[in-house]
């Protein structure tokens, strides 16, 4: 299997991500380079454990195919290590995407003294996203909906508009970062001495803070409260995929800027149609005599009911492709094909005259 990415996390095969998590916090601790005791090729190899075991995808092929699977782990194609460890000190990653679920700030901030709220270019602190889960109906994914969806979480304050202050009052320089809404910290580590950028904890990156705090939010520029969201389903939407909305994540108070939400959708299964993609599949029972000498039925499709003709001489499990009767592809025009399986019935039992009719038949094909 080549590495055991289990035993490098020390958990057991069956573990849970939670402990997953909880080992490889433990571990990304104890191996940081930048600790007294670190040890920079443990910590990759920790964190190439973690890059696949903590991706449900990643992790079911490794359990099939072994480390060999190419799951582009660790740092491989399209991960930099030093962009890495850029993000482990609070200094930014050009972008970096950790994955996982894991907040860097969560697992290194003690380390550096960063975390809290994402930072944006600028300086400015961003919310947290907010993911929502809702679910839907098989025909409401095939022709799209309007939802309502209800979620509390922490949004700007109503009466000083998210800034902290007393409607009315003025605005004074930060005395922690001079009005430059960040402050730089120089720690020595055994690599030297390490400088690192991070958003000011008192004024939130604006630079800026409030003479008189507001009354309502306590100065936070935040409150918990419901909020109500309408949200478009587009047609063709699949189970698993998420819809983004920009800016109704968590509000992170005094003048931060908010974060995403990202509303998962999950779809019912239908009893009629299989779905593949774009394209759908059903199955349609005939008699053996349908069979050979041909029908017409109606059928069902995600247009309605329509005609469907059944040649004569249609072998059982034979399948049948409808062009263009299939799913929409969301934000395009077209659409998939439906598949109808036709499977031929046989009977249990027949009466005498219906099997006599058979017998005749057999020996006719027969001569």
């Amino acid at each position: 299997m080549g590495k055991d990415y289990y035993k490098i996390l020390g958990v057991e095969k069956g573990a849970s991500l939670d402990e997953i998590k909880k080992s490889f916090r433990k571990l990304a601790h104890k191996y940081h380079p930048d600790k007294k005791d670190g040890d920079e090729a443990k910590f990759k190899e920790v964190n190439e454990a973690y890059q696949v075991l903590g991706d449900e995808t990643k992790r079911q092929q490794y359990d099939q195919y072994g480390s060999d699977f190419n799951a582009q782990g660790g740092f491989g194609q399209g991960m930099n290590w030093d962009d890495f460890m850029r993000a482990t000190r609070g200094q930014g990653g050009g972008g970096f995407d950790f994955g996982g679920g894991i907040d860097l700030g969560d697992i290194f901030g003690d380390m550096f003294g960063f975390g809290g709220g994402r930072s944006r270019q600028g300086g400015q602190t961003q919310g947290r996203n907010v993911q929502v889960d809702i679910e839907i109906t098989f025909e409401e994914a095939v022709n799209g909906v309007d939802k309502e969806i209800r979620v509390t979480k922490n949004n700007a304050c109503d009466v000083c508009s998210g800034t902290g202050a007393e409607p009315g009052s003025t605005q004074k320089t930060c005395s922690e970062c001079n009005g430059q809404g960040q402050v730089r910290r120089v720690q020595q580590t055994m690599l030297g001495a390490m400088q690192s950028v991070h958003t000011c904890n008192i004024c939130h990156g604006t630079g800026k803070i409030p003479e008189k705090l507001c009354k309502h939010c306590g100065g936070d520029g935040s409150v918990r409260n419901e909020s109500k969201f309408s949200v478009k389903i587009p047609a063709g939407i699949d189970d698993g995929q998420s819809i983004r909305l920009s800016g109704k994540g968590e509000y992170p108070g005094n003048g931060g800027a908010p974060g995403d939400m990202f509303v998962v959708v999950h779809v019912n299964a239908s009893k009629i149609f299989e779905r593949d993609g774009y394209d759908i599949h059903t199955e349609l029972s005939i008699s053996y005599t349908q069979a050979v000498l041909g029908d017409t039925i109606e059928i069902d499709t995600l247009d309605g009911k329509k005609k469907f003709v059944v040649p004569s001489g249609t072998k059982s499990h034979q399948e049948f492709r409808l062009r263009g009767l299939g799913v929409k592809e969301v934000n395009g025009n077209g659409r998939g094909d439906q598949y109808v399986k036709v499977i031929i019935d046989v009977p249990k039992r027949v009466s005498r005259k219906a099997k006599k009719m058979l017998e005749e038949l057999q020996e006719e094909l027969n001569s």
